[in-house]
């Protein structure tokens, strides 16, 4: 178990990278490299379902434990090489799926530090 936990602690810090930019590709003479922004993350917690000052746990209760981990990836764009050099070139539709909801978020804070 410990050597499990060791090969996939090594392996998370080139997770990001691996999954932001896929791979090389080459259109009409040009390199194109995809970019993507990628969130993930991963928890765990644990339980004993005992509620404070009793001495038993209550029935259909009873100690737990779980994890569970998720993540997405969002296409901003990508890197195109040419005759002009290297360019990069935003996907507008991935920029307003980003941007509405940070957006709204710091909207709505300002909203609220204004009360």
């Amino acid at each position: 178990m410990t050597n499990l936990i060791e090969k996939f602690t090594d392996a998370v810090p080139t997770w990001g990278a691996k999954l932001a930019y896929g791979e090389k590709t080459t259109l009409d003479g040009h390199d194109i490299l995809p970019v993507a922004v990628v969130v993930f993350g991963f928890g765990a917690g644990e339980g004993s379902g005992e509620q404070p000052g009793s001495d038993e746990i209550p029935a259909g209760r009873g100690e737990g434990s779980g994890g569970g981990g998720g993540g997405y990836s969002i296409p901003i764009g990508s890197y195109i090489g040419g005759a002009d050099g290297i360019r990069f070139h935003l996907n507008p539709i991935a920029l307003l799926a980003v941007a509405v909801p940070l957006v709204s978020a710091v909207g709505w804070a300002f909203a609220r530090a204004k009360k």
